[in-house]
């Protein structure tokens, strides 16, 4: 039996899953600027629930971004600290490639443009298609300008998923017509990532607490003023 716990708080959700063998147990929360005061008691709440302790544990995970420079930083600590505790195994799992999961998964989508805005203009995405072990990458996450975005052409139908649908409207028109559905309120959830966790630690797939990094692909946190 494998027993996974996964943590995200990358948005201005706060959410933490456990995986036992198949089932999910998650809770979740729109707690903005409130992570550091919900996510222990909501690991509490559902280790307690399932009636496991941390050291029956097989692995912990955690979104590793990219997402909000505090938040990922959260999960990547608090992760860290907990395996490190319980000398465990971590999985860094991606924000984007969980909302593609969830896309493939609710809306039967072929192709998932997951798009999560990232401030100054920009978005944070990455193009997810179907693969028998969950979403495959076919452009790789990065941050660009919406009107930069370059994807391969092809005639499948995209579904946009994420916060980064509020740029919509400043897609290049090719892409912009391949979108036939647009969810801008869906954000990650570690439902999710304790799922693409599963698969990947039974790929053998992990690293050690020191290892845990978040990823934020930019190092720009704030706007510059011109000197």
């Amino acid at each position: 039996m494998t027993t996974l716990l996964a943590l995200d708080t990358s948005s201005d959700n706060c959410s933490v899953a456990l995986w036992r063998d198949g089932e999910v147990i998650d809770r979740r929360a729109h707690v903005p600027r409130g992570h550091t005061h919900y996510l222990m008691p909501m690991i509490d709440e559902v280790l307690a629930h399932a009636g496991v302790a941390m050291a029956e544990l097989d692995a912990l995970a955690y979104g590793h971004g990219p997402g909000s420079f505090t938040g990922v930083r959260i999960a990547a600590g608090v992760a860290q600290g907990l395996a490190w505790g319980c000398d465990r195994p971590l999985l860094g799992i991606s924000t984007l490639r969980a909302l593609a999961l969830a896309a493939l998964r609710d809306d039967g989508a072929e192709r998932v443009l997951a798009a999560l805005d990232a401030r100054l203009g920009e978005l944070y995405v990455a193009l997810y298609g179907a693969a028998e072990n969950g979403p495959e990458a076919l452009l790789a996450p990065c941050v660009t300008a919406p009107e930069a975005l370059v994807l391969t052409p092809a005639e499948t139908s995209i579904t946009m998923v994420g916060s980064g649908v509020a740029l919509f409207d400043r897609l290049p028109a090719d892409i912009a017509r391949q979108v036939t559905q647009r969810h801008e309120a869906r954000a990650p959830q570690a439902a999710d990532m304790v799922r693409l966790a599963a698969a990947d630690f039974a790929a053998g797939i992990a690293t050690t607490p020191l290892e845990a990094v978040p990823v934020y692909l930019r190092d720009r946190v704030a706007h510059q003023k011109p000197a």
